[in-house]
């Protein structure tokens, strides 16, 4: 039940400050953009605090799973990267820069696959033993 109050409490900010936007939107536009990025922060940072909850279930999952740490780590990494270069793009895309969004999405990507080689890789080496 908290967390059904915890998405309301956010959906909630999150409507406000884009009703307030569009009013300050007409009188001075920059102050919409302010009100919407402080959101975006106040939502971010919020989510992030859920972090170590998601963190402990994984960590149980694993335990029952018998999935190694490694893989675990690495996709939480992978998560993380997602989520905050998502976050990013999104804010830099309602501020109306929509060139520099795109370079942080790129970025992200790439720093997922780099992240995730050396799953890759050990896929690669199984497979190849696998063929032999």
């Amino acid at each position: 039940m908290e967390e059904e109050k915890a998405v309301i409490k956010i959906a909630v900010v999150g409507v406000a400050a884009v009703l307030l936007a569009m009013q300050f939107k007409e009188i001075k536009p920059q102050f919409a953009v302010y009100v919407v990025f402080g959101a975006g922060i106040l939502i971010f940072f919020y989510a992030f605090g859920k972090l170590s909850e998601i963190v402990s279930a994984v960590g149980e999952l694993s335990e029952h799973a018998a999935i190694e740490e490694t893989y675990l780590e690495i996709l939480l990494k992978m998560l993380g990267i997602s989520y905050v270069s998502e976050f990013a793009a999104s804010l830099c895309r309602d501020g109306g820069y929509g060139s520099v969004a795109g370079q942080i999405e790129l970025f992200g990507r790439l720093s997922i696959l780099l992240v995730s080689m050396p799953v890759i890789l050990s896929l690669l080496e199984l497979l190849g033993r696998l063929l032999a």
